[in-house]
């Protein structure tokens, strides 16, 4: 197989690398994560009209310049890098790729509106009871005339402070955990009903409790078959799960370089820590996580095309493997920072609360090693 990129590919990186660096050093970061809206919507729009970065991953029909997974990928590990919380994920991977999985006048309406970063698009599917069991769900919508009513309560929605419109998972038939009967909707984050209660996360990103108080939507909402939804809920999910695995490279990237200048820097009995031979080995751990990392990313994304139970398996195992490997660079760039590693004032405390976070994002290394050994056992 050919793992190289495409020139586009390189470009892309390159603007983005460029744009990033100039405008989202960490002193820059943290002023904005300070304010009530807990972002620079300048940032997005510049993304979105300036660099034409939301429509990397969509066709050119549709204004986009033809990419896919590999593409929001390279984005994604660029955020990773700068500890981005710009909306992205919700908003390009999964809603984008929803829309671009069911097509028709919903894709054609919305996918414009994304790549000219006019839409926000948040993902409401956990529910306090559903762990990382997709199907789980209380949250219900009940047939009423042409359209649905809305009723339920959707748990740490990311970016739903900043949403346009809502990706919601409701049960539209069948019993708590039955795979039938689940649907997606995709709503004007605005309804009358839609009560929010925002917060601040651990790594400097907003999220949401929602709560749905009969909520009429309308017909057209609905993405895909009715009760029929979540083949597709499984497939953007996994989706979603890659491009995170290449957020979590670029994060451990930067704990590995932060962790190695800061070894050449400190200095115990005269000379510096790097000299030390149990920390040279310990450089070498985290750089090998960080390429493994890599390595496994690139292997899951290009496998998001096949069958399900292939892509499944392939993301189930990139995910085990990254978590895994955030959680042993995240630990040893604490360990060899010592205290002052873990102050607000230094950057690589910060990258450590989001490799946390992404250890359990999308399921962790232990029920993805799960999953992984169901359906491998099962073939």
């Amino acid at each position: 197989m050919d793992f190289t990129y495409t020139e586009t590919q390189d470009m892309i990186r390159d603007t983005l690398s460029r744009f990033l660096a100039d405008t989202y050093d960490f002193e820059t970061r943290q002023k904005f994560i300070a304010t009530d809206s807990g972002r620079d919507p300048a940032i997005w729009t510049a993304l979105a009209q300036e660099l034409g970065m939301l429509g990397a991953a969509f066709a050119e029909e549709h204004g986009g310049l033809g990419g896919g997974a590999l593409e929001n990928a390279i984005v994604m590990e660029e955020l990773g890098k700068v500890l981005g919380i710009e909306p992205y994920l919700p908003t390009v991977v999964i809603a984008g790729g929803a829309l671009k999985a069911v097509g028709g006048a919903q894709a054609e309406a919305m996918i414009p509106e994304i790549i000219a970063g006019n839409a926000i698009v948040a993902f409401a599917y956990a529910e306090p009871q559903g762990r990382y069991d997709l199907a789980n769900l209380k949250t219900a919508a009940k047939k009423d005339g042409a359209g649905y009513v809305l009723n339920g309560h959707k748990s740490v929605v990311y970016a739903a402070l900043w949403a346009s419109h809502l990706l919601v998972t409701a049960r539209t038939g069948g019993g708590q955990r039955d795979p039938d009967g689940v649907s997606l909707f995709l709503i004007d984050a605005k309804l009358p009903g839609i009560v929010r209660r925002d917060y601040p996360t651990v790594d400097g990103s907003r999220a949401s409790e929602i709560y749905f108080e009969n909520v009429a939507i309308p017909g057209d909402a609905l993405l895909g078959a009715e009760g029929a939804g979540l083949p597709l809920i499984e497939q953007i999910v996994d989706e979603a799960t890659v491009a995170v695995c290449a957020e979590a490279t670029g994060v451990m990237q930067k704990l590995h370089e932060g962790t190695l200048e800061y070894t050449q820097q400190r200095k115990q009995f005269g000379v510096p820590i790097a000299k030390f031979q149990v920390l040279q080995h310990r450089m070498v751990d985290m750089f090998m996580e960080v390429e493994q990392a890599r390595s496994m990313t690139i292997m899951g994304t290009l496998k998001l095309d096949l069958p399900a139970n292939e892509r499944m398996a392939a993301v189930s195992a990139c995910k085990a493997k990254v978590a895994r490997g955030a959680n042993f660079v995240g630990q040893n760039a604490i360990q060899t920072h010592g205290g002052i590693g873990i102050t607000q004032e230094l950057a690589i405390g910060h990258y450590f609360k989001r490799a946390t976070m992404i250890e359990g994002q999308f399921g962790s290394a232990d029920h993805h090693l799960g999953r992984y050994e169901r359906i491998v056992l099962a073939d």
